[in-house]
């Protein structure tokens, strides 16, 4: 699995945990619902570090605590 894709869902698994929709999210974190919506999207393939943590914040989980996850321990090499 690629970073992207892992990024994406571990956010759907903390919304998930937490009964908090991407809407809400992006209103508690300062992003727009489209930044939000487009981060999500399998489609996209980037994803930025600053929206990563403005999304933690609004989790109130640091961003060391949202990357400590098996998800992201067997990465897909990027590099094609």
């Amino acid at each position: 699995m690629g970073i992207k894709k892992a990024v994406v869902k571990r956010f759907q698994h903390l919304c998930q945990e937490r009964n908090i929709k991407y809407n809400e999210l992006a209103t508690r974190s300062g992003v727009t619902p489209s930044t939000m919506y487009s981060m999500m999207d399998e489609h996209r393939k980037d994803v930025s570090v600053v929206t990563v943590k403005k999304l933690c914040d609004g989790l109130d989980i640091s961003i060391s605590a949202f990357f400590n996850d098996r998800i992201f321990e067997e990465l897909e090499q990027e590099i094609q």
